[in-house]
């Protein structure tokens, strides 16, 4: 679906037909309309990484070279939402996932020239409130990557790109994330973005593409042209697969409904 990019990462799926996704080394987030191609949304986007919409249809960006989180409005106002904890600057915030009720969920790992630049003594996978207090409920030497929930919403997602594994957390209504613990191991190749789709099941971009059961049993691996970053369910009826991939988009057409934080 596009190429010739320098490294893509961070696919959201917009409902006004269209997908984002960051080129990280060129600095921007760029737009890719089906059927009519891609075309430039954000220069000097702060090293933008991962994105994601809320259910209404503002797109929050986890920039990794500015160390910061924001939220672009409807109308292209980008607004910072977090860049600090205990008075520290995060490493790179990585990738992120909304509920639909405003509450936000972030990991923040340090990769390449980010070590260089740590303040904080871990790795953390955080969480800001809809009034913007962020707190860290994961605090790990290893390092946190992907992020995604669960369809109901309940149970939150990590993928460990260090040890390979797939963390979950229990998400309650407050927001606040508890019970942690290691669903999925012996992950082939580094783990890095992942999705659920209305059935429950997870897709991780690691190797290839590696779609594994509620219970953490592998159903499927699939192949790549190139080393996967992340993925995303999208097209009108949410049963696209977008895989950013090194230099290039990939468009998966799948047998099942991907999930969608406007779903109700």
């Amino acid at each position: 679906m596009a190429a010739n990019h320098r490294f893509t990462e961070g696919p959201a799926w917009s409902h006004e037909g269209f997908l984002i996704f960051s080129d990280i080394p060129n600095n921007r987030i760029l737009k890719l309309i089906p059927g009519k191609g891609t075309e430039v949304f954000r220069d000097s986007s702060g090293g933008a990484n991962g994105n994601a919409f809320d259910s209404r249809g503002r797109l929050y960006t986890c920039e990794g070279g500015a160390r910061r989180v924001t939220r672009t409005d409807n109308r292209g106002k980008v607004e910072p939402l977090v860049s600090v904890f205990e008075g520290k600057a995060f490493h790179s915030p990585n990738d992120i996932a909304i509920r639909r009720d405003g509450h936000i969920y972030f990991t923040d790992p340090a990769f390449g020239s980010a070590q260089d630049k740590r303040e904080l003594p871990f790795y953390g996978v955080y969480h800001v409130t809809p009034k913007g207090e962020a707190e860290v409920f994961g605090r790990f030497e290893t390092r946190p990557n992907g992020i995604a929930f669960s369809p109901n919403q309940r149970i939150l997602y990590v993928s460990d790109s260090d040890e390979r594994l797939v963390r979950a957390w229990d998400v309650e209504r407050d927001g606040k994330a508890s019970n942690p613990r290691v669903v999925i191991t012996g992950i082939e190749g580094v783990p890095d973005g992942l999705k659920t789709d209305q059935a429950g099941n997870l897709y991780i971009a690691c190797k290839g593409l590696a779609i594994y059961s509620p219970g953490g049993k592998l159903l499927r691996f699939v192949e790549m042209p190139e080393t996967p970053s992340n993925l995303t369910f999208g097209d009108p009826d949410l049963k696209t697969l977008y895989v950013t991939a090194r230099t290039s988009v990939y468009r998966i057409r799948m047998p099942v409904q991907g999930w969608s934080v406007r779903d109700e």
